[in-house]
């Protein structure tokens, strides 16, 4: 049977973006997010490259189990040369050269097998892809995230600094409540600037992410839902020996060299040729006529062998086969440790980000607590205004520091399930 693995580019375009069935998130990916993916997966040069590489190798298939073209040799005599039966003017010859049994099989064996290893890098590439454009729309997010919180303790210390103002007219309060406020807004304002100016390199990447002429509006969640694994981390680790398209590219090389192994072998056994001959023969009329007097020759068939008789290229090409692919097991399993190497250290960072989802909600509730109280004391009494400040800045930290735990837990999932070979 032969071998079929050519997609149809069509169904592969609308397969890009796969759903995997290992997330305790039931929601699917934010509307925008699976847009941007699709967009990137249609416009990436890199992608298109890798995939036209897959292609021009499908392309072999029919090549390696092709016979090898036929020969046909023209024969025409200066001399006639005088038989029998007649001068033999011209001749025609056919032969078709077989090779060893199975030979042609394995040769598209192997071109099969490493069609499927360029199709897996193709698939590495454009996880690869999926992953930096998630982990660009969550710095995005984090970035605006920044901006608005950061605005909002803007109008929080504008509406302190009313209420200092407020104070010292009013003889109970301190000109350097007011100043410390004025610091405080200075610097504040001076980052809201910086964070806005920051938007400009992060679009510009995600933009190159998409490859587009025009620079297409952005869309981000106003509070992004953080996504969690089902299984645990030995479950991921066998998941990168199944699903790992690198891991996976390299036993399909592997297989396409087994092949090429055996064609090695067969083409130290012999081949065939069977072909056919024709001769013109012109009647003698020198005698009389008689039987046969300018018959035509047909020689059929005409059977050949080649005998390879040098057997010490093809013992070094089943050589050359053999290291290549001890080399290529060398490489799955330098590769296999790395991967194991950077789920562990991921899996760290994914559970400490979890933690810290966890811990600056408490922390955002506990300092908006104590800021009110603080506030209300400062009104009633004039307790220390430094303080109403510092719980300020405090909130403010923990606020920042939430929306990064969120971005980062999802960057994390997501690298996680590059490694893995699995998308969401």
């Amino acid at each position: 049977m032969k071998t079929k693995i050519k997609i149809n580019i069509v169904m592969l375009l609308c397969l890009l973006i796969p759903i995997s069935n290992t997330m305790a998130q039931t929601q699917q990916l934010e509307e925008p997010l699976q847009g941007y993916l699709k967009i990137a997966a249609e416009n990436n040069p890199e992608l298109e490259s890798i995939f036209n590489s897959y292609l021009a190798t499908l392309e072999r298939i029919p090549q390696a189990r092709a016979l090898p073209d036929p020969n046909v040799l023209f024969n025409i005599f200066t001399s006639p040369v005088e038989t029998r039966v007649g001068a033999q003017n011209a001749g025609i010859s056919l032969s078709q050269a077989f090779p060893w049994f199975g030979q042609l099989k394995s040769q598209e064996q192997a071109v099969a097998m490493l069609a499927k290893a360029r199709f897996e890098a193709f698939e590495d590439a454009k996880n690869r892809l999926f992953f930096d454009v998630r982990a660009t729309y969550y710095d995005l997010y984090v970035l605006e995230a920044a901006i608005s919180i950061t605005d909002e303790n803007v109008r929080l210390l504008e509406s302190f600094k009313q209420l200092a103002n407020v104070r010292l007219e009013s003889n109970t309060g301190s000109a350097v409540d007011l100043l410390r406020v004025e610091m405080d807004l200075d610097e504040l304002n001076n980052q809201l600037l910086y964070l806005e100016d920051s938007r400009i390199p992060i679009q510009a990447r995600f933009n190159e992410l998409l490859n587009v002429e025009e620079p297409i509006p952005i869309n981000v969640p106003d509070t992004l839902n953080t996504l969690v694994f089902d299984e645990g981390k030995n479950v991921l680790l066998d998941s990168i020996i199944t699903h790992n398209p690198t891991l996976k590219g390299f036993d399909y090389e592997v297989s396409a060299l087994d092949a090429e192994v055996d064609v090695a072998q067969k083409m130290g056994l012999p081949s065939f040729n069977l072909g056919l001959s024709y001769i013109n023969v012109s009647p003698r009329t020198d005698v009389a006529d008689f039987s046969g007097n300018g018959k035509d020759a047909l020689i059929f068939p005409q059977v050949g062998v080649r005998i390879p008789l040098y057997r010490g290229k093809y013992r070094a090409m089943v050589k050359e086969k053999e290291l290549l692919k001890t080399s290529i097991e060398n490489r799955k399993e330098s590769r296999e440790n790395k991967l194991e190497t950077a789920l562990e250290q991921t899996w760290r960072d994914y559970a400490d980000a979890e933690r810290r989802v966890s811990l600056y909600n408490r922390l955002i509730a506990y300092a908006t607590q104590s800021l009110d109280i603080l506030v209300a004391q400062y009104t009633t009494a004039g307790a220390d205004f430094e303080e109403v400040l510092r719980m300020e800045r405090q909130l403010l930290r923990y606020e920042l520091e939430l929306e990064k735990a969120r971005a980062d837990q999802n960057t994390f999932v997501a690298y996680i399930n590059y490694i893995t070979g699995k998308q969401f």
